[in-house]
């Protein structure tokens, strides 16, 4: 046989008894190196680093499933499915981190999996606070994925592996996996609790909203202000009782801010006399709830005084309320100083473009405010173009088609980029 170099062999693909042979007499420290090495080579030693997950050492089986992880090619997706079935909790979390960033890339970085660290009798690791992380609409997610995930949610080994689930399933808008979420929403763990409720948020399935109402009175802070705000955004009319007793016996602003945000998505003309107690409340963000509460009652008589409170508002969330407020009321006009244009240049704010932009995907749900984003398509800034093609891709028709079609030509390649998504997105939805 001519001979080959021992790296080739050390590191060429193997068979499950190729793999066992191999490593016999091998410590269990010696494999988890050959994992750790395994790593650089690329999709060619999935097949050994998949065997390496039938380990009886856990640490072996957890340098493979880090590697595994590290290669991170589609061929990936079917050993880290299997690895979510270890027992070891910190192999669980790795690979639900392993099947995100697949889909979202980065998502190891800043996922729990990067804050994690063994001590001598636990698991430590660290949530990041910010969770409004989620795929782009149009892409697809293997339906075994999904399921892998529902099924840690609902019966990972802990309830750190369970929340870490549910947080996956949300950045992946796994629809398929809202029963487990709704199961995990039963548990006594707050950390799960909260991570389900916000996935469902990202999911929007109006469907799910009946079975969370028990929690708007949760004694936990988080976990209430999360069913009130994934009750507002579900549209759960039949619970506006609740968030109106929710408001009424509210333990902090927070709370309060909440439900009057959430009150305010559920258009009741019997609530406008409950907006204008708030229209001068020291709170900007609940001053903003209110604006928007008697924005969508989409009474023509109350354009005049939010054209006022517009004028004399200097804080932004509150203002962008009030633009929101009197595009609503049928200022859709596009001039300089328009407020459906000042929504528009907030998509250059990387501090405030997540406001503006959901007001716009809300507004262009009228044939008269896509018209008049279409208008700002070809002389928009990067950030304008992309924000606006988010837009189009939720709130746009058959006839937002070409104007998507050529910014997907644009001459910069990122905001082609993101048109051609939005594009795929929006005919997907069409």
């Amino acid at each position: 046989m001519a001979f080959l170099p021992k790296a080739i062999l050390l590191f060429a693909p193997l068979t499950l008894v190729a793999y066992a042979q191999d490593v016999a007499g091998e410590t269990p420290k010696d494999r988890s190196r050959r994992a750790q090495a395994l790593g650089e080579q690329g999709s060619t030693a999935l097949p050994a680093l998949q065997a390496m997950l039938k380990d009886s050492d856990s640490g072996v089986r957890l340098e493979a499933v880090k590697s595994i992880v590290k290669i991170g090619t589609q061929h990936s997706l079917s050993p880290l499915i299997e690895a979510t079935l270890d027992a070891d909790p910190e192999i669980q979390i790795r690979a639900t981190d392993g099947l995100v960033d697949f889909y979202y890339p980065g998502y190891v970085k800043t996922g729990l999996s990067g804050s994690l660290s063994r001590l001598k009798t636990s698991l430590k690791g660290q949530f990041t606070d910010v969770n409004d992380q989620v795929i782009p609409l149009g892409i697809e997610v293997r339906t075994d994925v999904v399921e892998a995930l529902g099924k840690l949610a609902r019966g990972g080994s802990t309830m750190m592996a369970r929340a870490n689930a549910a947080r996956a399933i949300g950045v992946l808008r796994g629809q398929a996996a809202m029963p487990d979420l709704l199961d995990a929403v039963r548990s006594k763990d707050s950390r799960l609790i909260y991570e389900s409720l916000i996935a469902i948020q990202k999911i929007r399935d109006p469907s799910a909203a009946p079975r969370i109402s028990f929690l708007l009175r949760d004694l936990d802070n988080k976990v209430q202000i999360a069913a009130i705000e994934t009750t507002g955004l579900l549209g759960n009319r039949e619970a506006l009782p609740q968030l109106r007793d929710a408001l009424d016996n509210a333990r902090n602003k927070e709370v309060r801010r909440a439900a009057l945000t959430a009150i305010a998505m559920l258009p009741d003309p019997q609530n406008l006399t409950l907006y204008d107690r708030y229209l001068t409340d020291k709170d900007g963000l609940t001053r903003a709830a209110a604006f928007e509460g008697i924005a969508r009652l989409r009474n023509p008589a109350d354009l005049p005084r939010l054209e006022s409170l517009f004028q004399a508002e200097t804080k932004m969330n509150p203002r962008l309320s009030l633009a929101f407020a009197l595009v609503m009321l049928g200022k859709v006009e596009l001039s300089e100083f328009s407020p459906l244009q000042y929504l528009v240049n907030t998509l250059n704010s990387s501090s405030y473009n997540g406001v503006a932009e959901p007001f716009l995907i809300e507004l262009a749900r009228e044939p008269a405010v896509r018209t008049s984003l279409y208008q700002a398509l070809p002389s928009g800034t990067r950030d304008e173009k992309i924000g606006l093609a988010r837009v189009l891709a939720r709130s746009g028709d058959a006839e937002s088609i070409p104007h998507l079609e050529q910014l997907s030509r644009d001459a910069d390649s990122e905001v082609a980029l993101q048109a051609a998504g939005a594009l795929r997105a929006l005919r997907g939805r069409l």
